[in-house]
């Protein structure tokens, strides 16, 4: 007799997850299949599983493949359970390809090609169903967003537009989602809409997409205007339809901790933000290229600008700015200063010019700061007047970060709001006002 064993959440158990066990058990005669305990799921990293863990382990029952169950809760349990029950073959979904190869010590090791656009019928009756989500943009951003997005369940990433049809071919075929050559087309295959396309055309693509009804996740900076990003809010609010800047420290656990332990009261009142994120970039990329909406500031400055705006407010009494430039004109070093009535706060971005990144919250009572990458916030220290006084603090950033955004816009579409503090409307459109002001300043607007 030949075992074979796999493993999964199941949660919201799909097509997908029954064509998988479907041909796990046609791989032998007797199929063991492992179900994932929320504990270790919330441990690997996976985000927002909505079935409780008997749930899960019903539907893998009543799908009529699985011989035996077992419950999966620590990382090394499968080779225990390989040895234990004496398996013969080992196979998952081919998104996990390469990822289990040290199993081969133990048994034969099968990687099953995925089920492509998953379908939500299986869901129907069920409180919740699959949100298909398609891509505008193809560049770096968008390649590290689907290998987060697999990691929140509720949500699947089923098709790509770029109007360089070549790029969206390969993109999907990499992937394995569907290539639309027309925008029309592409908004009616999915429900929400992920824009990773150039600074310059997302105030446009986000218009187009939720004329068509579609709830938008926008990468920053989402408007280069504080005019376009209230029509966008009012317009996505007129048709009950989630509008999601893409910053992503805004989602992460540890900078919204940081939030609430400088809001407290533990380093008095807030008086100076100052934050920093410089990085090289190569010359050639269009960051360093495009004369018009390229540079540092358009690039970097939404994360540099978020703690002030979040701590100070969007009610500042001055802004300038100081850049060191290129031979082209963009700016390699940027700093804007932001005067407050009772406060100031500065936002330093680099992409030709590399400096020491931190955060620093300085308060009558204390200071908070934050070492580099302090955009992935994962610990972080209060300090007193007595040196010797220092609280420490530390959260989990899990891989690059991005399904923490995507885990709350999903939340959004599902009706939680709860998520919608971490970074408002008025928080957007703030960004957007001062990002208007640098490129006019700069003679780009």
């Amino acid at each position: 007799m030949t075992k074979v064993i796999t493993y999964g959440t199941f949660d919201l158990f799909h097509e997908g997850h029954y064509r998988l066990l479907q041909r796990a058990k046609e791989l032998g005669d007797y199929l063991i299949v492992g179900v994932t305990t929320e504990e270790y799921d919330q441990a690997r990293g996976k985000l927002n599983v909505m079935d409780s863990l008997m749930t899960r382990i019903e539907n893998v029952k009543k799908s009529g493949f699985a011989d035996e169950v077992l419950i999966e809760s620590s990382p090394g349990q499968k080779a225990l359970d390989i040895q234990k029950y004496q398996i013969d073959i080992f196979t998952v979904g081919s998104d996990w390809a390469g990822q289990f190869d040290y199993l081969k010590e133990y048994c034969k090791v099968v990687y099953l090609e995925r089920t492509k656009n998953i379908s939500s019928t299986m869901l129907r009756a069920q409180r919740a169903s699959i949100c298909r989500i398609g891509m505008i943009g193809t560049g770096r951003i968008a390649e590290r967003f689907i290998p987060e997005a697999k990691l929140v369940s509720g949500i699947n990433t089923e098709a790509v537009y770029n109007p360089h049809l070549e790029s969206g071919r390969r993109f999907a075929k990499r992937w394995e989602i569907d290539a639309y050559e027309s925008l029309e087309d592409f908004c009616e295959a999915v429900d929400a809409v992920y824009i990773a396309a150039p600074h310059e055309t997302h105030y446009q693509y986000i218009r187009s997409a939720l004329k068509h009804g579609k709830h938008v996740l926008c990468e920053k900076p989402m408007a280069l205007r504080k005019s376009q990003a209230e029509e966008l809010f009012e317009y996505a609010k007129e048709q009950g339809l989630i509008l999601f800047e893409g910053i992503k420290t805004a989602y992460c656990p540890g900078f919204t901790r940081l939030l609430g332990i400088a809001c407290s009261g533990m380093i008095g009142t807030i008086r100076n933000v100052e934050a920093c994120f410089t990085k090289l970039e190569n010359p050639s990329h269009r960051e360093l290229t495009d004369e018009r909406y390229g540079g540092s500031f358009t690039e970097l400055g939404s994360y540099v600008m978020l703690p002030i705006i979040k701590l100070l407010g969007s009610q500042y009494q001055e802004l300038r700015f100081e850049c060191i430039r290129g031979k082209n004109g963009l700016d390699l070093f940027t700093k804007a200063f932001f005067t407050y009535p009772e406060g100031m706060g500065t936002a330093t971005c680099g992409l030709g010019v590399k400096s020491e990144g931190r955060l620093v919250v300085s308060g009558t009572l204390g200071y908070i700061v934050v070492e580099a990458p302090w955009w992935k916030t994962a610990y972080f220290e209060v300090h007193h007047e007595n040196p010797q006084d220092v609280e420490k603090f530390s959260e989990r950033f899990l891989g690059d970060g991005l399904r923490y955004e995507i885990s709350d816009f999903l939340s959004m579409i599902n009706g939680n709001s709860r998520s919608e503090y971490k970074l408002t409307r008025g928080d957007s459109t703030a960004l957007a006002g001062v990002m208007e002001r640098f490129l006019e300043v700069e003679g780009r607007g």
